[in-house]
């Protein structure tokens, strides 16, 4: 029987579900689940209609075509934060210190992104890539082409899907065929978000790569563009790694810190989102907290490329927003079940290790938050869209022998956050549709 639903009628999806009610980083992680081991998902229009027990909610919706995934877990789909889709043919690049790592492989494979054609390959072969592994929503880099975000954006539409995404913008520190000027990303960033902001499931976020390859002047350019549409978010990197920072430092030498060589030219804000973020001092610390911007943790990115170790615990006690990404191709999973895999070895390195909620919840309710968005989608509740993934808790023989001894609902997951790939992505809805 096909999974696609008759769009005349409602679909009731039958398996476990699972809802958050609160965030596990502030309260105990039995008061922030709701959890039906025999529940259902109604979806009506595109949208999460009701959640609740499967008995219930069949007898009052029972034209309703109904698929049962038994044991299933349905859960709000994976939203990551934090993605550069152009880097997606070379990911898992042997590994060097990140500015030889652009240099060798980030800059050669964009500068093919002058070509529509080849973007769109890859935009679609990226977003293919990522919904295989549950993941419903992406928030990217493209390149400096704009031809390279109609692309992304064009296959998003195709796939009736919420991404989030922005022309690059650089003109120093790169190669000159990857190089804009001031003006010239201003003109093409506002043009592309006049063009697609608010369409369909579309967010533009105005984007500059980081303070090393933009001037002054493309960064204040940036920050007037931002302050004409203040709507949009903001995408950027901060701190990542310690001779980066000293470069910043030296190329901004009346700078306070990394961060202040955003905030000078007006690109710090509630709705500014920062990847990394690892080696924050006091006072980038408390200027985020206080302007409530968003913090991205991409830890398979930070391993990989020998980064850092990104302080859940601590900032998290002091209230910052914090989402989870796989940072394609820096990180060297398209998986988020990987990348919850690997915040936990981080935060095992650091001793504090994270519940599966706490994974969970950072990968949905989280990232969403950070993108703005979390009203929206990244969970399973009423009047949310119809986001959708459903795990197979025993995907392979290794994770099948384990979670058969669970005790409790989260001995039952967590062999699947630790050892899960592609095979335990049962199913996928996008936009109330089986994908």
């Amino acid at each position: 029987m096909s999974d696609t639903p008759d769009t005349r009628q409602p679909t009731l999806l039958l398996g476990q579900t699972l809802s958050f009610t609160a965030n596990p980083f502030e309260v105990p992680f039995e008061d922030a689940v709701s959890h039906e081991t025999v529940g259902a998902v109604l979806i009506r229009d595109g949208q999460i209609a009701a959640v609740g027990q499967a008995e219930t909610l069949r007898a009052l919706n029972p034209t309703a075509k109904v698929i049962d995934y038994g044991k299933g877990l349905i859960m709000a789909g994976f939203v990551d934060a934090h993605v550069h889709y152009p880097q997606t043919a070379m990911i898992a690049s042997w590994g060097k210190r990140l500015i030889d790592w652009l240099n060798s492989y980030t800059f050669p494979e964009e500068m093919r992104f002058a070509s529509k054609t080849y973007a769109a390959d890859i935009a679609g072969r990226y977003l293919d890539l990522t919904k295989a592994h549950g993941t419903t929503t992406v928030a990217s880099y493209c390149t400096i082409h704009p031809v390279s975000v109609d692309a992304l954006f064009e296959e998003a539409q195709k796939r009736g899907q919420r991404v989030v995404a922005g022309k690059t913008c650089m003109d120093r520190n790169a190669p000159e065929g990857l190089m804009d000027t001031a003006q010239t990303a201003y003109d093409q960033s506002k043009q592309l978000l006049q063009a697609w902001h608010g369409v369909d499931r579309i967010s533009y976020a105005i984007t500059p790569r980081f303070s090393p390859t933009s001037t002054p002047e493309q960064l204040d350019a940036m920050g007037a563009l931002w302050a004409e549409h203040p709507d949009c978010l903001m995408q950027t990197h901060l701190s990542e790694q310690t001779d980066e920072i000293d470069w910043v430092l030296g190329m901004f030498p009346d700078a306070r810190d990394y961060l202040d060589t955003y905030e000078k030219f007006g690109l710090l804000g509630e709705r500014g989102l920062y990847g990394h973020a690892i080696h924050l001092t006091d006072r980038e610390r408390a200027r985020l907290k206080e302007t409530g911007a968003g913090l991205v943790h991409c830890p398979t990115s930070n391993t990989f490329i020998g980064s850092g170790l990104f302080d859940m615990q601590g900032l998290m006690a002091e209230g910052h927003n914090v989402g989870l990404a796989t940072d394609t191709g820096g990180g060297s999973s398209f998986s988020m079940l990987r990348t919850m895999a690997a915040a936990y070895e981080v935060g095992q390195l650091r001793h504090n290790p994270l519940h599966a909620s706490q994974l969970l919840w950072l990968a949905t309710q989280g990232s969403a938050r950070s993108l703005h968005l979390d009203d929206k989608i990244g969970n399973l509740a009423a009047g949310m869209e119809a986001d959708l993934v459903v795990l197979d808790l025993a995907s392979t023989d290794a994770i099948s022998q384990r979670s058969s001894r669970a005790e409790d609902l989260w001995e039952s997951i967590f062999p699947t956050i630790m050892m899960g790939d592609d095979r335990a992505i049962r199913a996928v809805w996008i936009n109330g549709k089986a994908a």
